[in-house]
């Protein structure tokens, strides 16, 4: 047996990260028993997290915007990536204004601190923490998306979007320590776990492995991603919590070779090798091309010799994390960037896809299908006019009717429908945050509701199931798939009206009617049966 020697699991160098100073209020210094205390109040706490929020909704860090704009500047680049790229940057842009936030999922609010041993608070961290997510939430243009069960099956909306996700560390030290985060369904579903054995473990077989798992991510998510692979763990959620932290670039300064003791590490080689993976695709940013990922963080964790547990997490063009930290000196948070719109070259936007065809959506729907009939897959599309937007509950209900022997309503029959769900309406917009919601919770409905004479045309983001494909064929049905990121931009730029069609009780999750003006999106399923997922989704035999 060796002798006993106790090793930190995640071994962090040095913190890199411009902190802007907050206020010094609410926090001093204190004696007692031989040691020097910082001490915080609650209202420091609060005030933190809130302006962490409030940031984290509308700004991005500096280096996920220089990769956007890498991406308008690479000649291997797809014109669909460009157009992607083009559009997230606009995107920052217009939520950096402080009154659309980025994405209309504003998430659920997660914060991970580590409480140094030297700092006092008199407990109730949490709940302080709590406040602060709450202040923002209520006082900015956000969606309150959490939902409280009242038995296994009933559920109501908290509108507050609490509970926040808190967890707080004890360890050395007399700095309190943060990571804000707000991840939204998209990204949070796209957090997998895989329960492997030691047979996975040779150059080969992971690579196989991960070419597999790693397209059926799909782009639901909003690509580009900041992929995150763990190998290993001494449980399945230190894997799932490590991938989490990792995506996150939390967890950048990690060694990069392992030791007998089991430190954490991450494989750079590996990393570079799981990109150039992504690359070759064919995915790209949404649309086809060469942007999965913007780049890949792989950690290796010790395991139990039984167990193997590999994790996968991301964070999408929604990428949204700000560390925090309080010391003797004050309050500090990440500085984020303010001025994205220094990021933005010129370009010329007429070169930056093929064909752009103009789709007007007063025509009755026969003549709007027989029109997208004419345009193979990947085909980038201008909507104008009007559209139904619904989305899971109200296509519950609508399901209920159908069941109960009603007919579809005619709104699905008319118009196409938009899976979306939007953020909080500022005073003189004609709405919030406005971006598409994931397909595929919806796939479940649309062979039925094609049948009954509706939903021919879907628009959403994200890749579809086969049943899709095979409903579209059938009846005649068309996926186009929306841009996943840029809600801010939609609500700006493309959405003129909106106003309440049916179940306003539903709030967000009601069915609205929109007039929408060159909405940006791409043809993905046809009514012949082509698929662009199904072509990027089938796996590579890679050679030993």
């Amino acid at each position: 047996m060796s002798e006993f020697a106790y090793e930190e699991l995640f071994q962090l160098g040095p913190d890199p990260t411009p902190y802007r100073l907050i206020t010094t209020e609410g926090v001093s210094e204190v004696e007692a028993a031989g040691h020097r205390f910082v001490r915080v109040e609650p209202s420091a706490l609060t005030r933190l997290t809130r302006e962490a929020m409030w940031d984290i909704a509308h700004y991005l860090r500096p280096g996920h915007l220089a990769q956007l704009a890498a991406i308008l500047e690479d000649p291997e680049a797809s014109g669909n990536d460009r157009f992607v790229a083009l559009d997230l940057l606009k995107n920052a842009c217009i939520s950096a204004g402080g009154v659309l936030p980025m994405c209309q999922d504003t998430g659920t609010a997660i914060v991970k601190a580590r409480k140094g041993q030297f700092v006092l608070t008199g407990g109730g961290d949490e709940a302080a923490i709590a406040r602060g997510v709450y202040e923002t939430y209520r006082d900015a243009n956000l969606r309150y998306s959490q939902m409280a069960p009242l038995s296994m099956w009933e559920e109501v909306n908290t509108k507050t979007n609490l509970p926040a996700e808190i967890k707080i560390a004890a360890v050395d030290g007399d700095t309190y320590k943060f990571l804000f985060m707000a991840k939204g369904g998209g990204s949070a579903n796209k957090s997998l776990l895989f329960q492997e054995t030691k047979a996975l473990l040779t150059p080969a077989r992971l690579m196989a492995f991960l070419d597999e798992k790693l397209r059926g991510l799909g782009t639901a998510a909003c690509p580009p991603y900041h992929l995150a692979v763990v190998v290993g763990g001494t449980s399945a959620e230190m894997a799932l919590e490590t991938a989490k932290l990792a995506s996150a670039r939390y967890l950048d300064t990690l060694p990069t070779t392992g030791d007998e003791r089991g430190r954490a590490f991450r494989d750079l080689e590996l990393e570079a090798q799981v990109l150039a993976l992504t690359q070759s695709f064919g995915i790209g940013a949404q649309f086809g091309g060469k942007y999965f990922c913007h780049d890949v963080r792989v950690v290796r964790l010790p395991r139990h010799g039984a167990s193997c547990p590999v994790a996968l997490a991301v964070s999408c063009s929604a990428d949204r994390q700000a560390l925090g930290k309080i010391t003797a000196e004050g309050v500090f948070l990440e500085q984020l960037e303010t001025d994205p719109a220094s990021y933005l070259p010129e370009v010329d936007e007429d070169e930056l896809s093929g064909e752009v065809v103009r789709i007007d959506l007063t025509r009755p729907m026969d003549e709007i299908r027989a029109e997208l009939s004419k345009l193979p897959v990947k085909t980038r599309v201008m909507l104008t006019g009007p559209m139904v937007v619904a989305r899971d509950i109200a296509h519950s209900k609508i399901k209920e009717r159908l069941d109960a022997g009603e007919p579809l309503p005619d709104y699905l029959r008319d118009h196409p429908v938009y899976y979306a769900g939007p953020a909080k309406t500022p005073e003189g917009y004609a709405s919030g945050s406005f971006g598409p919601t994931t397909a595929g919770r919806m796939d479940a409905y649309v062979d039925e509701f094609m049948a009954a004479g509706g939903s021919h045309v879907m628009v959403a983001k994200g890749n579809r199931s086969k049943q899709v494909t095979e409903a579209c064929k059938r009846h005649g049905g068309f996926y186009l798939g929306s841009i996943g990121g840029p809600a801010a931009r939609l609500a700006q730029d493309c959405i003129r009206k909106v106003e309440v069609l049916e179940y306003p009780e539903l709030g967000m999750e009601a069915v609205w009617m929109i007039e929408v003006e060159d909405f940006p999106a791409f043809v993905v399923v046809d009514d012949k049966g082509n698929d662009f997922f199904a072509e990027v989704s089938r796996p590579v035999t890679l050679r030993r």
